[in-house]
């Protein structure tokens, strides 16, 4: 990856189509979504992201990836990682 290039820049440069696919897939889906929040997290240092980011990687995450499905068809990107 380039210096500037994040895993959420990649994500979100993707079409509409490979976002929705890889959040739909059950384990790519939690993958991806703590991937994108990790780098958010990390870039923006806030602690509302980093808190995000944690209750995304425990296993109740999966319910964040339901929203984020509807999320990312309309605003192509996840919930508060703008």
């Amino acid at each position: 990856m380039a210096k500037n290039k994040t895993f959420e820049s990649w994500f979100e440069s993707q079409s509409r189509l490979i976002q929705i696919i890889l959040l739909l897939i059950p384990v790519v889906n939690w993958v991806t979504e703590a991937l994108v929040r990790w780098s958010h997290a990390l870039r923006t240092k806030s602690l509302l992201k980093y808190v995000l980011a944690i209750l995304v990687t425990i296993p109740s995450g999966i319910l964040f990836g339901l929203i984020d499905v509807v999320w990312t068809l309309l605003f192509k990107h996840l919930l508060f990682c703008n």
